[in-house]
């Protein structure tokens, strides 16, 4: 009787241990498991034709000075600038003197209902694919939602896209969210450059006031 419980005890205590590294081994593959989805997760998005090498903004121009253009679809500041100075850049753009990096960012989601900041910068990739960024963005601006609303709807971000010669492949990629992903890292990777708000202008690295006078300078 003293063997024969003594043999139940070895049995159970083995049958215990067996679960517990069962349970164990589980445990460690779903923590590699869930590393390696979430890590291609937070890394994966198509960037638009013509966005420069590490996807942070899309390139306009060609010229010898770089002028990094940060700015959110929804911010009243950022209208501005582009109504002030948006013709002083594309000026030195058509002279040949800058390269411009459009970084369309989304820090405002918070100021409209729908994720406003982050469906614009979208929008303007899709523009982008379509050839036709600087002619979207303009018009964004042109038709800029109040902040705190609902801001434009897909359809409404869809009929502005029309209207500056942009088709059917440019509506799938707003209905289909194709270029979210990509918002996410231009904003991140923004952010990771320490630009705290909108709009930001760099020239050659350097920060500058958002106005034509200081781009002039910066540039000459």
């Amino acid at each position: 009787m003293v063997r024969d419980q003594i043999a139940r005890e070895r049995r159970r205590s083995r049958a215990l241990w067996t679960s517990i590294a069962a349970v164990a081994v589980l445990v460690i593959a779903g923590l590699i498991g869930w590393g390696v989805v979430s890590s291609q997760g937070s890394g994966s998005y198509t960037a638009p034709p013509g966005a420069v090498e590490n996807g942070t903004g899309v390139k306009v121009g060609g010229g010898p000075v770089t002028i990094d253009v940060y700015e959110d679809f929804i911010c009243p500041a950022c209208r501005q600038f582009e109504q002030q100075s948006g013709g002083t850049i594309d000026q030195l753009v058509s002279e040949g003197k800058v390269t411009v990096v459009y970084h369309p960012v989304a820090f405002l989601d918070r100021a409209s209902s729908t994720d406003y900041s982050t469906r614009a910068s979208a929008a303007s990739g899709a523009a982008a694919e379509g050839g036709k960024f600087r002619e979207y963005a303009k018009a964004l601006f042109a038709q800029q939602p109040a902040e705190g609303s609902a801001g434009l709807s897909d359809d409404q971000l869809i009929q502005i896209g029309r209207s500056v010669g942009l088709g059917d492949a440019f509506a799938q990629a707003v209905r289909d969210g194709k270029y979210k992903p990509w918002t996410a890292h231009v904003t991140d990777e923004a952010s990771g450059d320490r630009v705290n708000g909108t709009p930001t202008v760099r020239v050659g690295g350097k920060d500058v006031q958002p106005s034509s006078q200081a781009i002039l300078a910066a540039v000459g």
